[in-house]
């Protein structure tokens, strides 16, 4: 029995890769670091109900950054690829004071175009922390790596929403704002005197960078691992709004919080396995798997505890799904551009969510509360197909020219 316990449960990877320089204290740094950024969409969404503005409103608010992020996660790539990491610390740092120093006592009008400006120049921890596991991190140990980070993620997801609603319960939303701010700068200020690595080990930090082209990196395959990112980031963005509304309709919506936990750690379990596991799965494999396991969890909504069950399969593949589609990332850029590349990654990551929760939400509307799974899974399926091509491309052999018969001797 402990033989197939081991096998089951392979530690190795992990312990090898924890054991990595740097590598630990990037982990939890990025953890804490994660919070009040993954608390900024709720908190911003009091707040612009208590101004007397409706959802729709706070929605808006919500896309601006939303907007601004997705533009400006490869711009503030490509200045950490130019410049290195603590000159785009301390733009983006004041930047961020500037904004929640200001925005709770903005009027609505002005806050809109200040949240896109905050947007483009936001604190790019997530990609950063990507981009740095892969300059601390050999090619072959990045499975694991990428899991942790995924299931950190998963962690800080997990404290930072519930705990701005607790503040802004138990004080207000206009003082959790400013305390959210505060925590984003701490982050940054925290990043700042980590100073993760951003290049490879071998790479000198002070040498000129080869300066290399979009044509050169920019392929059908790095784009296709860009819209598997997208499509898989919209299914979870249309689920978390489909749990709300079947909840709503079945009269169990206090039950949210249990459902969406059980989400989180089914994740979180699906994620250690994943970077346990000796062999790579294709991130496009991970993402069809995930749209095809949410099209049906719609049905399990006639009570809470069978919606947590149905969501238990699509859950575990959340995590997997990123990890991979972050470790693909890392490997198709080369070193000198992988800033930017994990920018453009984090903007589709953004790109998915903020499309999916409309999305499922217009769906919902039109239709019922389990169509939302249905539809936004079923795009998901649509995506796989459409870049399967160029997965199935990649996999061909390539054809070994047959070797030249020899010509026949010449008799005299």
């Amino acid at each position: 029995m402990a033989p197939e316990v081991r096998t089951i449960v392979n530690l190795k990877p992990y312990r090898e890769t924890l054991a990595l320089p740097g590598l630990r204290s990037l982990l939890l740094v990025a953890v804490l670091a994660r919070i009040p950024l993954t608390a900024t969409g709720i908190t911003m969404t009091l707040h612009v109900l208590d101004l007397g503005r409706g959802y729709a409103a706070a929605g808006l608010v919500g896309a601006a950054i939303t907007v601004g992020a997705a533009i400006g996660g490869p711009v503030l790539g490509r200045l950490i690829d130019r410049r290195g990491l603590r000159p785009v610390l301390v733009l983006t740092g004041l930047v961020e004071a500037a904004y929640w120093s200001t925005a709770p006592s903005l009027p609505y009008p002005l806050l809109l175009p200040a949240a896109f400006v905050a947007g483009s120049l936001a604190l790019p921890i997530f990609s950063v922390v990507r981009q740095s596991v892969a300059a601390l991190v050999p090619e072959d140990r990045r499975r694991p790596a990428y899991a942790l980070d995924s299931m950190s993620v998963e962690l800080s997801f997990m404290v930072g929403p519930a705990l701005a609603v607790a503040l802004a319960t138990a004080i207000s939303a206009r003082t959790t704002l400013y305390l959210v701010g505060a925590g984003i700068v701490a982050a940054g200020v925290a990043f700042w005197l980590l100073n993760p690595p951003t290049a490879d080990a071998g790479e000198q930090p002070d040498a000129p960078r080869r300066r290399v082209s979009r044509r050169e990196w920019m392929t059908p395959r790095l784009l296709a691992v860009l819209a598997v990112s997208l499509a898989a980031t919209l299914v979870l963005g249309g689920t978390d709004v489909a749990v709300v509304a079947v909840l709503k309709e079945s009269g169990e919506v206090g039950w949210t919080g249990a459902v969406l936990t059980m989400w989180a750690v089914a994740s979180l379990v699906g994620g250690f396995a994943y970077g346990a596991t000796s062999r790579p799965v294709p991130p496009l494999a991970l993402m069809t798997a995930l749209s095809l396991c949410t099209i049906p969890v719609g049905l399990g909504g006639s009570h809470w505890w069978l919606l947590c069950l149905a969501m238990i399969p699509a859950g575990a593949l959340c995590a997997p799904t990123i990890a991979a589609t972050a470790d693909a990332v890392s490997r198709l850029a080369p070193a000198e551009v992988r800033g930017e590349a994990m920018g453009l990654h984090g903007s589709a990551v953004t790109v998915g969510i903020a499309v999916g929760a409309p999305l499922a939400g217009a769906v919902i509307d039109a239709r019922a509360p389990w169509w939302g799974f249905a539809v936004t899974g079923a795009i998901g399926v649509v995506v796989a197909l459409a870049v399967l091509p160029i997965e199935l491309r990649r996999r061909r052999p390539v054809p070994v020219a047959a070797e030249p018969e020899p010509e026949p001797a010449v008799t005299r």
